[in-house]
Formats: structure tokens, sequence, C-alpha cells
């Protein structure tokens, strides 16, 4: 087999690219509305044929399709452990819809249920430290109404007890290792790995996307998951800081990529939460089409000049837009920002020594990308330091995607696709 084809599966258009296994070239590449009221395997499938894909290559796909993975994080603390979780979960693909903490009560688990979660992560305590909020809501969910997936990654001395509360009421449970084993240790790699499993054999089905099983058995990641590790991949090959930020019609994400920094790892600065080193913000409420009314109302809040609003769009206002929805989405991934009352701060990245940033998306890639990038990069009054020097580039052909699917089995072809940024 001398090629694969990698599919992104996205809720408005999926993406398809044909890549030589010996080259790392892509020889073909193409792009057709999804067709989620139907059967996603329709427009899967013509993609596919578009690229010319033959017999003996291999298949890869990923999703977001159906709003992607819909994750609930339950914690000890709202700045500890909890925290920790949320990160993790990001950095797992998901969108993190709720965030909990503390002993769950009635009302808690009402605004639990009413997130619509399809996986819950339940962490709390380090390993050897307390386990009596971490069994309690173990219980709770147990009795609950709740009938969703839960990866349970807390206090590993007592995480299989907690798994026993919930099998016994016939929950899928599955147990991996504390996100936070020690304060200030963050240990993401299990619980990605667990979430990324649970999505794939609960999740995707669940969504009603495609008749049968022939979708699920194909998707290998959550779209961002696979971005992600594109993301990481491209971090070592440069060996430097990667900054990427994904502009949609409905959210906003950021992806980055820093050079661990010993102080923050072990020092006196160190983030008791533990430090992601390779993270990503997800903006539900940034975006170019069904999100530009939260564009708006955020740039007008950050004080950001827009188009005037109520004309039809045009090429330069769909710009101004994404790069408002850009700007945004940087100053809160790098200067933090809290979601809600009570939820807890997400971000928080000192992007000074990044040395390329990438910007992805639809209004991006159709000639407004050095545009939205150099808009970012002039950002002086958000409250974040820019990188300096930083070399730009447009993921024209979604070429991060693509290598992320790849990596695990064919990372000499993910690199050298890499290299054609």
């Amino acid at each position: 087999m001398t090629a694969a084809v990698c599919v992104d599966v996205g809720s408005t258009y999926t993406k398809a690219c044909r890549v030589s296994l010996t080259t790392g070239e892509m020889t073909g590449r193409a792009e057709v509305p999804t067709t989620a009221a139907s059967d996603v395997l329709a427009g899967l499938d013509q993609a596919v044929a578009a690229v010319g894909f033959a017999k003996t290559d291999h298949l890869y796909v990923c999703s977001s399709a159906g709003g992607g993975l819909r994750l609930a994080v339950v914690g000890y603390e709202a700045l500890v452990t909890a925290e920790a979780g949320h990160r993790v979960g990001l950095s797992a693909g998901a969108q993190v819809v709720h965030v909990a903490s503390g002993l769950l009560d009635g009302r808690a688990v009402t605004a639990l249920r009413a997130s619509r979660p399809d996986v819950i992560l339940l962490v709390g305590g380090t390993d050897g430290g307390d386990s009596s909020v971490l069994l309690h809501n173990a219980g709770r969910l147990a009795t609950s109404r709740l009938r969703v997936p839960v990866v349970v990654a807390g206090n590993s001395d007592f995480s299989d007890d907690a798994a026993s509360l919930l099998a016994a009421r016939d929950i899928s449970v599955t147990v991996t290792s504390n996100v936070l084993p020690k304060i200030g240790v963050l240990d993401p790699g299990p619980a990605r790995a667990a979430i990324r499993d649970v999505f794939l054999r609960h999740v995707i089905g669940g969504k009603r996307l495609s008749k049968g099983g022939r979708f699920a058995s194909l998707v290998r990641a959550a779209t961002p998951d696979a971005v992600l590790a594109g993301v990481e991949l491209l971090a070592d090959l440069t060996g430097t800081g990667v900054l990427v930020v994904d502009v949609g019609g409905a959210t906003t994400d950021v992806y980055s990529a820093l050079v661990p920094d010993a102080e923050l790892t072990a020092g006196p600065r160190r983030d008791v939460a533990g430090t992601l080193w390779r993270s990503r913000t997800v903006e539900g409420d940034l975006g170019v089409a069904v999100g530009a009314p939260g564009t708006v109302a955020a740039a007008t809040a950050e004080k950001l000049a827009l188009p005037e609003t109520g004309q039809p769009p045009t090429p330069e206002s769909d710009r101004s837009l994404a790069a408002a929805a850009a700007i945004v989405a940087l100053r809160r991934h790098a200067r933090g920002h809290s979601p809600g009352a009570g939820q807890p701060r997400t971000g928080g990245r000192d992007l000074r020594e990044v040395r390329l940033v990438v910007g992805s998306g639809g209004v991006l890639r159709h000639g407004g990308g050095q545009y939205v990038l150099q808009a970012v990069l002039a950002d002086t009054a958000g409250g974040w330091a820019s990188p300096a020097g930083a070399r730009t580039v447009v993921d024209e052909r979604y070429v991060l995607a693509a290598a992320g699917l790849l990596a695990i089995d064919h990372r000499d072809a993910a690199v050298a696709l890499l290299n054609t940024l």
C-alpha cells in the first residue's frame, strides 16, 4: 500500500486528500458538502472517489460532524483537579460543555444533565489523597438518570471503587491513570487516549450520522484531536513554539505547542493544576457563520473595530469578522478566560517564544489568511505579549488534520506532508 486517503468529516464540509506514503506528496484533494441530513457516508464516499482512491489505499477518517465530542468534567476543586480535567478534555479533542467541582448534589446533577454530555470525565484527588469526593460523585452519577459513558481518571488508589459504583448501575465505565497524580504534575496521555476510545466506541454511533456501523468503524479520532496530533508533530519538527488559529463557522479553536520551561514544570512558578505544553482552547461563541453574532458581541466588548452590521457579507467583511474572531480567541487563549461564573479559567499561555503561526479555516484559505494572521500579530492592546518575529503560513490544504491521522502509522509520510507547509 503506497498511498492513504485522509478524510475530515466536518459539520459543513467533508475534506479528503490522497497522500503518497513514500514521498508525503498530496496527489489529490476534494471538498464536498457534508451529507449529515441523510447519511454522512454519501458525502464521504463522494470525496474519497474524487481524490482517486485505489483499492490498495489506506483510509483514515476523523470527524466533528454532529457537534463532535461533548465532554463534561466532574472534579474535586475548581482550581485544581477540575481545571486539570478541563485541560485534558480540551487536549482530547472534546468540546467541554460543563465543569462541576466539589460534592455533587441534586442541583449540580440537574445542571450536568442539561449540558447533554456524550462522555463524563470523573476526576478528583491526587494519588494517595482524599477519596471522599471522588467516591461520592461516582455514587451520585450512578444513581442519576444520566446514562452516558464515564472515564474515571482520579485518585488511582480508589478509581476501581468508583468504577464499581458506576458499573453496578450498568453505566459504561473506563478506568485510567490519574490526570493529576501529584500537585503540579499533569498527566494527560492516558485519559486523552481513554476519551478517544470511548468517543470511537460509543459516541460516533450515537450521533446517528449514518445507518449501520461502517462510518463508526472508519473514524479514528475527533477532528480536533487529529489536528492537535499534527500540531504536536509540527512542533517536534521545528523544535520551537507553534501557534494555530482555526476560524470556523461556529467556533474558533486555538492550538499552541510550546517549548517546556523547567521552572514552570517543577520550579516555584509551577501551576498547581499542572501545565500542558501542547494545548487547545475552544471558543464556542466565536465564528463567521452561525457564530457571527457571538463574534460581534465579543469584539464589541473587546473594543475591536468591525464592519457595519446588517449588510450583505462581502469578502472584505468576512475577513474582518474572521480577524475579530481570531483576535478575541487568541486573547482568551493567551491571557486566560473564564466562560462563566463558577467555571474554571482556561488558557493562560506565554506565546512570546512562538516562531510559527498557522492559520486555518474557510475564510483564511480563500484569500483572507495573511490578513487575519497579521491582524492577530499586530494586536498590542489585548493584554497578551504576541510572538516576535514569527513566520506565518496558511494551512490551505488542511495538512494538519491529515498529518495527525497519519502520525502514528506513517510518521515519515506525515513529516513530509507537514514540510509542504
